[in-house]
């Protein structure tokens, strides 16, 4: 899940749609929060995670089974959340390690859900996922970013893989459905 703007509600949508995902079947879910710091997955699922992605990241080389299951925190549902960090990374993070990251969590359960946000290390290491979904609401800026962003995307990952949903409609909005 990556939003067309801030403020659209990416997290709560990635929260919610991995909270019922793991009420399929407990421990087959994991959300992560790609926001390297200051996410709020993990507010939002009302855990304290003693570690976070950056713990991941910085150890991509060890993320077998036992490893990436030391550092997932758990919410309700049976849901496990790898959560954002409350410290910014000492090192630079790179897209092949969040690869990684995603490649070994995707051999451990069935569900991953990413929040990832808008940089580019981040959308460049999408290429693992199978769908990505846009988040964007009715106002004309994030309309005219989720297209941008969907074409992008279209063109780079393939039409199937890319879903813009509208989170909070407003049937009052001077924009409308049809106009979006």
């Amino acid at each position: 899940f990556l939003g067309a703007k801030g403020g659209v509600g990416t997290t709560t949508v990635a929260t919610n749609v991995a909270t019922s995902l793991a009420q399929l079947a407990s421990g087959s879910t994991i959300l992560i929060d790609l926001h390297l710091a200051y996410g709020d997955a993990a507010v939002y699922l009302g855990t304290e995670p003693r570690f976070s992605v950056i713990d991941a990241l910085e150890n991509v080389h060890r993320l077998d089974k036992a490893f990436l299951g030391g550092l997932v925190g758990h919410a309700r549902g049976g849901l496990s959340l790898l959560a954002s960090s409350d410290r910014a990374s000492a090192t630079p993070v790179d897209t092949t390690s969040v690869r990684m990251l995603i490649e070994s969590a995707a051999k451990h359960y069935r569900y991953v859900v990413l929040d990832v946000p808008r940089t580019d290390v981040m959308i460049d290491a999408l290429e693992p996922s199978s769908r990505i979904v846009i988040v964007a609401h009715q106002e004309l800026a994030t309309v005219r970013n989720a297209s941008r962003i969907a074409a992008s995307f279209r063109q780079r990952y393939g039409n199937d893989r890319v879903t813009v949903i509208v989170n909070r409609v407003d049937t009052h909005a001077e924009i409308g459905r049809d106009d979006v």
